[in-house]
C-alpha cells in the first residue's frame, strides 16, 4: 500500500510538472490527459466491500451498555449533520428524551443499518492496536532538566492539497516547503534532531523525556504537567509528511528485541537501557508532529473528524474503508487475552499507520491504565460500519 501510494504521487507530480491540462473520468483511479495516454493510478479509494448485515450477527451487541456510545455519536453530528445523509439521524439523536439502554437500542436498530465490512482480500478480521493520551513533565522554558522541545508548526510548511483536482485523492495532502522557486519536502526527523536552528521559536514547551516525546508524536494528543504544578492539553497541529516507521518493528529486524516484547513499554525500557542508540533510532522513522495547545476545558483530545475523543469509544480508521464520524461495531478480545470486548464505537480519528480496510486504533483515554491497555493492545477483530437507512452500496450482498 504504502508503495502503491508513493507511485500514485509520483505520476500526479509528474502530469503536474509537465503541464498538461487534465480532467478526472468517472472511472476511479484514472486521470484522463487532453493531449497524452491515459495515466492509470492504483485505486486506493475502496479498500473494503459493505455486505449488509442483520443486528443479531453482531457478537454482544444486546448486552452492550449504548449511552457513551450515543454520546460520542452526538459529537460527530455537529460534523456529520452538513451532510444530507446524516441530518436525519442527527436530528433524531439530539432531540431524544428517554436515554435508557432499551431505548438507545432501539434508536439504532430503527435508524440504522449494519454493514459488515470486508477487506478486498476478502479478510473480515483485521489489526485493532490502541493509544491513549500520555502524561509527559516539562516547562515552558528550557533548562539542563528539560532540553526536549515539542514545536508547534512552523510558517513555512506547506500542504499540498491534491483533492480539488484528483478527487480520488481527496484524503492526500502533500507536505514541502519553499526552496527558491522550487518546492522541496519538509525536513525529515533525522534532520530536525541535528539542526535545532531549523524550528527556532516554534518551541511551545520543553519536556524532559525523549522517548516519551517521541510517543507523545505517535499518539498525537497528550497533557504536560509543567514545573508549576498547571497541567496543559496539547494537540496535533500538523506532521512533515513523511510515513510513519514503527522502531518497534526496526528494533526487532535488529535483533535488539524479541517480537514478543516490542510494545510500548517494551521500547521506552529498551531507551532507558541503550541512551546512546536512541537517537539513532529515533531519526529512522523520518515522520515528525507539530503541535498546538488546547483549551483546557476540553473533555477530550481533539481527532481528526474535528470533535473530542471519547475514552473506550471512539477510534482511529481509515477513510478510505469507514466513513469518518460514524458508528462502528467492534468484536475484539481485551489486550493480551481471550476476553471478548464488543463494543459500539465511533469512527472520529484517523492515523498516518492506521491503513486498511480493516484497521482500528482503539483510544483508551488518559491515565496509567489507558496507557497500559494501549501499549499491549494487538488483537484481530471484526467489525460493522452502521449507516442510516437511506445509505446504499453498488450490488448491495446480503449476510
Amino acid at each position: 500500500m504504502k508503495n502503491q501510494s508513493c507511485f500514485s504521487i509520483i505520476l500526479i507530480l509528474l502530469a503536474l510538472l509537465a503541464g498538461c491540462t487534465s480532467k478526472i473520468t468517472e472511472s476511479p483511479g484514472t486521470v484522463k490527459q487532453t493531449d497524452k495516454p491515459e495515466i492509470k493510478l492504483p485505486d486506493e479509494t475502496r479498500l473494503s466491500t459493505h455486505v449488509v448485515a442483520h443486528w443479531p450477527n453482531l457478537p454482544g451487541w444486546s448486552e452492550d451498555d449504548l449511552y457513551a456510545a450515543w454520546q460520542a455519536f452526538k459529537q460527530s453530528c455537529s460534523v456529520l449533520r452538513q451532510q444530507l445523509i446524516w441530518q436525519e439521524v442527527c436530528n433524531a439523536a439530539t432531540n431524544m428524551q428517554a436515554t435508557d439502554n432499551k431505548s438507545l437500542r432501539m434508536f439504532f436498530e430503527n435508524q440504522f443499518t449494519p454493514y459488515q465490512v470486508i477487506a478486498n482480500d476478502g479478510n473480515k478480521k483485521g489489526l485493532v492496536t490502541g493509544y491513549y493520551e500520555p502524561l509527559l513533565h516539562g516547562s515552558r522554558q528550557p533548562s539542563e532538566h528539560y532540553r526536549y522541545p515539542v514545536y508547534g508548526a512552523p510558517d513555512e510548511l506547506l500542504t499540498i492539497d491534491l483533492g480539488t483536482l484528483y478527487p480520488e485523492l481527496k484524503d492526500l495532502r502533500l507536505r514541502g516547503r519553499l526552496d527558491g522557486r522550487r518546492v522541496v519536502p519538509y525536513y525529515s526527523r533525522a534532520e530536525i534532531m541535528s539542526d535545532p536552528t531549523i524550528l527556532k521559536g516554534h518551541e511551545l514547551f520543553w519536556v524532559n523525556d525523549e522517548v516519551e516525546l517521541f510517543f507523545l508524536q505517535i499518539q498525537g494528543s497528550g497533557r504536560i504537567l509543567l514545573e508549576s504544578g498547571e497541567i496543559v492539553k496539547v494537540g496535533f497541529a500538523d506532521q512533515n509528511g513523511y510515513p510513519y516507521n514503527s522502531i518497534g518493528r526496526i528494533l526487532v529486524q535488529q535483533g535488539e528485541l524479541p517480537l514478543e516484547k516490542a510494545s510500548m513499554q517494551g521500547i521506552k525500557q529498551w531507551g532507558q537501557l541503550n541512551p546512546d542508540k536512541l537517537p539513532l533510532l529515533l531519526e529512522q522513522n523520518a515522520r515528525f508532529v507539530f503541535f498546538r495547545e488546547l483549551p483546557e476545558d476540553l473533555s477530550g483530545p481533539i481527532g481528526a473528524l474535528g470533535v473530542p475523543l471519547t475514552a473506550g469509544r471512539s477510534i482511529a480508521i481509515d477513510p478510505r474503508s469507514i466513513p469518518q464520524g460514524a458508528p462502528v461495531f467492534l468484536a475484539t478480545t481485551w489486550p493480551n487475552t481471550d476476553k471478548p470486548l464488543n463494543r459500539l464505537m465511533v469512527a472520529q480519528d484517523t492515523g498516518s499507520a492506521i491503513k486498511g480496510g480493516i484497521r482500528v486504533d482503539f483510544f483508551w483515554g488518559y491515565g496509567p491504565e489507558a496507557a497500559s491497555q494501549a501499549g499491549r493492545m494487538k488483537q484481530q477483530g471484526s467489525i460493522w460500519v452502521l449507516m442510516p437507512n437511506s445509505y446504499t452500496v453498488p450490488q448491495l450482498a446480503q449476510q
